[in-house]
Parts: C-alpha cells; sequence; structure tokens
C-alpha cells in the first residue's frame, strides 16, 4: 500500500560561496526554504567555529529555515572545518557517521540518518564523493556494503556529490544495478549546467517517482552547483520501530 510521498533534496552549497565569489549563507537558506522538502542533504558545508557571516553554516541554516540540523564528520582543511549535513522536518532515530577517506586524498564521509516519517521508519545516508576514478570507486564500495545491510523493500534515498563526470562511470553503474536507473539531471556549474554530479537514489526500486534540478534565480546565484530534487514515494509496510528519540543538533540562536 502506499504512503506519504516525500519531497527530498541533494545540495552542495560550496561553502555558501555563490557564482559572484561572495559567501552568503541567507542566499542559500532562501534556497533551501524555496525547494519546500522535508529533507536536503547538504555537501560542503562550512561548520568553522566563531562568529563571522559565514561560520557554522549548519547551525545557521537550521535556524532560518526551522529545520534539525545533522552534522556529519568534521572534514578541518587549511580554509576551514566542513562537511556534509542533513536538513530535515522529520523526527530523527539514530545517526552514525563513516569515514570514507582515501590515504593523502582530501577527506570524505558519509552520514546515514534514521528518520520517522509519517510513522515510516526510513534511512537516509548523504555523502559526497572524492575527485578522482580510484577514490570514487572505493568510496562506493563501502557505501553499497551499507545499503546491502537494509532490506530491499525497507525505505532508503542515497543522497550526495558523487562528482561522477561520465555517466559510464563503474560508480554510477552500481548503484544503477542496485537501485534502478534514474533520471540524470545536469546539476553543475549553476549558472549553465552541463554535468550531472548530484544524485538522488531511493528503494524499494521504483520509489523515485520525479527528479529534476531546482533553477530559481537565487538557486543559480548561492552556490556552484543547482539543488536536486525528488519525490519519494513511501510504502506503509515498514512501521517505525519504537524507540526513544536521537537527540539530534538543533540550531541555537540566529546570527
Amino acid at each position: 500500500m502506499r504512503g506519504p510521498l516525500v519531497r527530498v533534496a541533494t545540495y552542495n552549497v560550496h561553502r555558501c560561496i555563490g557564482t559572484d565569489g561572495r559567501g552568503d549563507p541567507a542566499r542559500v537558506a532562501e534556497v533551501v526554504s524555496e525547494l519546500q522538502c522535508g529533507l536536503v542533504g547538504l555537501q560542503e558545508v562550512d561548520n568553522t567555529p566563531g562568529d563571522t557571516p559565514t561560520s557554522r553554516q549548519l547551525e545557521y541554516l537550521a535556524q532560518a529555515t526551522g529545520m534539525t540540523g545533522v552534522p556529519g564528520l568534521r572534514i578541518i582543511q587549511r580554509w576551514g572545518h566542513y562537511g556534509n549535513a542533513l536538513l530535515t522536518r522529520h523526527r530523527v532515530l539514530g545517526v552514525r557517521r563513516h569515514d570514507l577517506s582515501v590515504s593523502w586524498r582530501e577527506p570524505r564521509g558519509a552520514l546515514d540518518v534514521d528518520l520517522e516519517i509519517e510513522g515510516i521508519e526510513c534511512r537516509v545516508i548523504v555523502t559526497h564523493l572524492g575527485l578522482t576514478p580510484g577514490e570514487r570507486r572505493h568510496q562506493m564500495r563501502k557505501i553499497l556494503a551499507l545499503v546491502a545491510e537494509t532490506p530491499v523493500e525497507e525505505p532508503l534515498a542515497l543522497l550526495g556529490d558523487i562528482n561522477e563526470w561520465l555517466p559510464v562511470g563503474r560508480p554510477l553503474r552500481w548503484m544503477h544495478a542496485l537501485f534502478g536507473r534514474p533520471p540524470s539531471v545536469r546539476s553543475f556549474p549553476s549558472f549553465l549546467p552541463m554535468f550531472a554530479l548530484d544524485r538522488i537514489w531511493t528503494r524499494p526500486r521504483g520509489s523515485l517517482v520525479e527528479v529534476s534540478a531546482f533553477r530559481s534565480p537565487v538557486a543559480r546565484l548561492a552556490s556552484d552547483h543547482l539543488p536536486v530534487v525528488a519525490h519519494w514515494q513511501l510504502a506503509t509496510a515498514a512501521p517505525a520501530s519504537p524507540r526513544t528519540e536521537f537527540p539530534a543538533v538543533r540550531a541555537g540562536s540566529a546570527r
């Protein structure tokens, strides 16, 4: 039996630096609000401590949108702290953070979250894969192992910047074999989209109803990626297990 139709998105916010070179989290918050999604997987969220206009971005975005923010592994680079995150309007049941880093390459991770959506327990994985083919293959194998933990009939969504420039790349072929082949939508660069780097897959097969790039004027400016939006058709056959609600990270006062 069909359950709720959930609107979801994946969005590489590029540390809230827009195509004009200006850091402005308020523009990204405006885009997230425009999406009208119940959950949004984010990549390249800058969580550098401090009181500058672009620090603690997840806290700011959660406060500005009225959503709950769940941080992924913190990646520390010379320009600050950043990583994956999830913004959601649904109850958070559990959180796991997986390290996908490969030797000397830029650190990568996957944020793995259990949510309750209208009484249905769902699993959502948010990730951002590496820049080289070998990295992506290694990282995707780890993600495939995570996905294999969930029975095929239970709701699962994978959201992320896969960084696969060619449609015949092995990580894409592996995911299509596992989830089915969703529409490929161009999301990068935001001012003239040519590449389908940002992807959404869902299970069970056939539960992904629609996929599109979100192309509002502010979305073209706020980041070098456009958000990719989908409708995820849940089934009522996967009730949430009784458990204590996970104390998710929520926003503090707005800056």
